[in-house]
């Protein structure tokens, strides 16, 4: 007799994604998990793009269920927290719409959780872009020198971490954590795992985890999203100061430093030297990583070859820029997040909290 598999709802909050949602959806219907113990929420947020369209048409051929819950918040956190309430699952799977899952994704997180005893468990974040600039923007997110100690960009083997790409957990965690917070736009999922942290739980960084994330395609969208992130941190650094560690400040002190250096540059030949030094600094610590990125990865034109251990100046400039956009865009957010929120600490927020069956 067969053991019985924990029932699974996999959660994909979304919104007009319908150039990729048939590609995500349908690796999330094509898992090896016992079709008879699994369910998928859509979480839509409204789409206005033919989205809604196509997971129902997806709906009609799934193995099993597939269903829509209308997010009229438009945003991650509600759009989960809706899904959550109406979850069936032992284990609550997250998946994100440009994310396309290994066959295996929902039986390894169920394998993880249960190996281990963790309260959350993730993979790596393997960026991939279809265009040059696009895989250019997935080496920069992808380097310890773009992200810092995000781990779940680049590490390998297994871990226990702050926090990990998406996420699996037993439903019994939301119940006694909360969901996620709904003032949290961005950085829900850093807010949300200070507090299972701060309750005791574990979190598990596995590479047995698979997926493959499509990243932002342009500097203008990879601009959008990091300055969200830097904005939104500030939200989590009210609510829980003790969350933040000291790499996050660096991109905000990078930006302070060469907004407000400049003119006190003009005006002292020491400061002028030290200007100097430090955006030198800066500028070989950039282009050392793009070099190291370019020369151990594939070309950025999928057509090309690299011979010799060559790395075009183009490939250079593309990877370099994508680690200042990155950098810049996630200390200006981070300023501008100031300037809106300030810095004095909050109440604990009830948004998402108790979230339960």
């Amino acid at each position: 007799m067969s053991e019985i598999r924990p029932f699974v709802t996999v959660i994909m909050p979304i919104r007009n994604e319908a150039d990729f949602i048939a590609r995500s959806l349908g690796a999330v219907v094509a898992q090896d998990y016992p079709a008879d113990r699994m369910d998928v929420l859509v979480a839509d947020g409204m789409s206005t793009d033919g989205t809604r369209a196509i997971v129902q048409a997806a709906a009609r051929t799934a193995a099993f269920p597939v269903t829509i819950i209308d997010n009229p918040g438009g945003i991650v956190p509600t759009g989960w927290n809706a899904a959550l309430q109406a979850a069936r699952g032992d284990i609550i799977v997250r998946v994100d719409g440009h994310t396309l899952i290994a066959p295996d994704y929902v039986s390894a997180c169920v394998a993880a959780l249960e190996r281990t005893g963790a309260d959350n468990v993730g993979g790596r974040m393997d960026a991939v872009g279809e265009t040059p600039w696009a895989r250019a923007i997935a080496l920069a997110t992808s380097s310890p020198f773009g992200v810092g100690g995000a781990r779940f960009h680049y590490a390998t083997g297994e871990a226990y971490v702050d926090t990990v790409y998406m996420g699996a957990w037993r439903r019994e965690t939301f119940d006694r954590i909360g969901g996620f917070d709904e003032q949290m736009i961005r950085n829900q999922d850093d807010e949300f795992n200070y507090r299972l942290r701060a309750a005791g739980g574990k979190i598990l960084l596995s590479d047995t985890i698979q997926s493959t994330y499509y990243n932002r395609a342009s500097l203008s969208k990879l601009w959008r999203q990091y300055f969200q992130y830097g904005y939104y941190k500030v939200r989590v650094l009210q609510k829980h100061p003790r969350q933040m560690s000291p790499r996050q400040f660096i991109p905000p002190l990078f930006v302070a430093g060469v907004v407000v250096g400049l003119p006190l540059a003009l005006v002292s030949d020491v400061l002028r030297a030290l200007y100097a030094l430090a955006l030198t600094l800066y500028a070989a610590g950039n282009l050392a990583a793009s070099w190291h990125m370019a020369r151990t990865s594939p070309p950025l034109h999928a057509v090309e070859r690299r011979s010799g251990g060559e790395v075009k100046r183009g490939e250079l400039f593309c990877i370099a820029l994508s680690f200042l956009t990155l950098h810049f865009a996630y200390g200006a957010g981070f300023w501008a997040g100031v300037a809106r929120f300030g810095l004095k600490r909050d109440a604990p927020s009830s948004h998402g909290e108790g979230v339960g069956g």
